[in-house]
């Protein structure tokens, strides 16, 4: 078909008295064409009015649209089943040009931001190689929008505690803090609401405060509002993790802070400009931290375990052991884990980063060579036993390698029966029980009945007179 520049030529070199097989030359066109344009004498193209073949089932497909949940596989079977003749490519096509199922296209905007006016904070789900194993981390990064500044540390989780610490740092990265803080409704900031609506949580709430900025989150599904922090994900990805294999997590975040320095005084073709260079700028209207920034930390209430450990995240930490079996307070930090018995008496470790399963013990903990921790007592019944009936010592023994309750269950009935009987009766029942090597507590009881019975209840037979 002729475009309108060519129809338009035609016309004119017809008006000149060109023939039609110069023209034809010339353009390269076939004389006939030619020849049409010159008997139509137009330069518009003319419009094509061709017959659609799935026109005469407009209402059908309309009505197997909804009721096929918007599956044109379901609806181009429904329609060859009712007899229409027609391939899924001419149904296709026919839905497209007439918008049936078609999203209108919405022209992408810009953003522009001052200096200081906001930087937006995301999350995103990364694969590394740490201490030779390949492991999922979360990624989390903050981007200041008017200089492109771009900071990220990666974290096994990323909880509210993990978010705190990250803005944190991000924070002392920027030298100041922005008026927002733009999220994408997460709800590890979010109470309820989404977009304009969106509540943070109280704590969330006031941390932001502490710096002097707001949380804000975007309309579900407006992601081009979040672009300044989405879009740098796929360079971290591609750039800095390709190829790259870390020891700890300290090792990890180290490098990243230093591809973060280095990429930052890079010059970037999409802003022309240099991210540190604007930031010199952006610098002077960002709010300052405070004199005193308080570090981020988790509190735990925990109780000392018989071993001498306190359990965290499925590590295990020491303490002294005079702290088995008392209650702790445990203050998780971004790098320490403080456990305090009270206000003169607390311990400090290195926290472990994830859930590992390991024993942590501080030296000042560890037992002197050839003798384990001091356990308490595992039946202190049995002392108890001992203390008012000495003589039963030998049976006690005895009992506990040899009753089928248990030890400790044994121990507390025989207990039971030195609390409630008479010592003559309990010390015979329990001599003739030792003899015969008897050790079922249910019928050393009846025995001491029958010899209670016998001693003190004795009944009269009447054979006396009045």
């Amino acid at each position: 078909m002729l475009s309108q520049a060519q129809r338009t030529t035609i016309l004119e070199l017809h008006a000149q008295g060109v023939s039609q097989r110069e023209m034809a030359r010339v353009l390269r066109i076939s004389r006939p064409t030619v020849g049409k344009v010159l008997r139509s004498n137009a330069a518009q193209v003319p419009e094509i009015h061709r017959a659609e073949k799935a026109e005469p089932y407009r209402e059908r497909i309309l009505e197997l649209f909804s009721a096929c949940k918007e599956n044109l596989v379901r609806v181009h079977e429904e329609l060859v089943v009712g007899g229409a003749a027609l391939s899924y490519q001419a149904l296709t096509a026919f839905c497209r040009k007439h918008g049936i199922g078609q999203a209108p296209i919405v022209p992408a905007g810009q953003y522009h931001f001052e200096p200081g006016e906001e930087m937006q904070h995301d999350t995103s789900p990364h694969e590394v190689s740490l201490a030779g194993k390949k492991r999922k981390v979360q990624t989390a990064s903050a981007v200041l929008c008017y200089s492109r500044m771009v900071f990220f540390q990666c974290s096994p989780t990323f909880q509210r505690f993990d978010c705190k610490m990250f803005l944190t740092e991000a924070l002392r990265y920027f030298s100041g803090a922005p008026q927002r803080v733009m999220i994408d409704n997460t709800h590890v900031v979010v109470l309820h609401g989404t977009g304009r609506e969106m509540v943070p949580v109280p704590e969330m709430a006031a941390f932001g405060e502490r710096f002097g900025f707001q949380f804000v989150a975007h309309a579900i599904g407006n992601a081009n509002r979040s672009a300044r922090v989405e879009r740098p994900f796929w360079f971290i990805e591609n750039n800095f993790l390709a190829g790259r294999t870390f020891a700890t997590w300290e090792d990890l975040n180290q490098q990243a802070r230093q591809w973060c320095d280095k990429v930052n005084s890079t010059y970037k073709k999409h802003i022309r400009a240099v991210p540190r260079e604007l930031f010199a700028v952006e610098r002077l209207r960002l709010k300052p931290l405070p004199a005193w920034i308080p570090e981020v930390y988790r509190l735990h209430q925990r109780l000392v375990d018989i071993e001498g450990y306190v359990a965290l995240h499925t590590n295990r930490y020491s303490v002294p052991v005079d702290w088995i079996g008392r209650r702790v307070e445990v203050r998780e930090t971004r790098d320490k884990i403080e456990i305090q018995l009270d206000a003169r008496k607390m311990i400090t470790h290195v926290r472990l980063a994830e859930a590992e399963h390991q024993r942590v013990m501080l030296a000042a903990h560890r037992p002197p060579r050839g003798q384990g921790a001091q356990r308490p007592d595992p039946h202190p019944e049995e002392k108890t036993i001992l203390a008012a009936v000495p003589e039963m010592a030998d049976y006690v023994a005895a009992l506990k390698q040899r009753s089928h309750k248990g030890a400790t269950l044994a121990l507390r009935q025989l207990l039971r029966l030195v609390r409630e009987y008479p010592r003559e009766p309990l010390l015979a029942a329990v001599r003739e029980a030792a003899r015969y090597g008897l050790y079922d507590l249910d019928r050393l009881e009846r025995m001491i009945l029958r010899r209670v019975v016998r001693d003190y209840f004795l009944l009269d037979d009447g054979s006396h007179d009045d």
